[in-house]
């Protein structure tokens, strides 16, 4: 008895699903997801960003102003919280409408699994909205990573800004 078209249908879909699976393997690529609090401390001696250019000379962050950020990356929201590792890189404030910052920021981890590794996070943003952001990059674990970080704010003061970040990752 020859075989029906709906057992011949139903036999190249299985095919096409174990070969997509195997496809899917070889590549060798995974799915990470990281969740951290990223914080920032505005002023004072401990401050982790510091204004470089500030092209209308007054205090409020107008476009042009650009800033050099090395932020703490910590396990929990509290101050006291375990330190993973570091956000450093550059802002600038490049709309001059809407005040929105241009950020480029490497995660550089320091504690745990992801040691000696890195993540480059790109993109765009305004103050005190939940920011998302494209991972461009990395080294180490996270090596060709693509991907997208969502970063929410927790702790917004005139000292500190507390974000909690959720990236995804896809890597090799």
């Amino acid at each position: 008895m020859a075989p029906s078209i709906s057992q011949t249908a139903l036999v190249s879909i299985i095919l096409l699903l174990a070969l997509h699976q195997a496809c899917t393997d070889a590549s060798g690529k995974k799915e990470t997801h990281l969740h951290f609090f990223f914080h920032e401390i505005l002023s004072g001696d401990d401050a982790t960003l510091l204004q470089v250019v500030n092209p209308s000379n007054s205090s409020s962050l107008t476009f042009g102003t650009i800033l050099v950020v090395d932020d703490m990356l910590k396990d929990g929201q509290n101050e006291n919280s375990t330190l993973i590792g570091r956000a450093q890189g550059l802002n600038a404030v490049v709309g001059k409408a809407d005040s929105a910052i241009g950020s480029m920021l490497n995660f550089v981890f320091t504690d745990g699994k992801y040691n000696g590794s890195t993540l480059a996070i790109y993109g765009r943003f305004n103050l005190g909205t939940v920011i998302e952001r494209p991972v461009i990059g990395g080294t180490g674990l996270f090596r060709m990573a693509t991907g997208y970080s969502l970063a929410t704010p927790v702790i917004t003061s005139a000292t500190k800004f507390v974000y909690e970040f959720d990236v995804y990752v896809y890597h090799y």
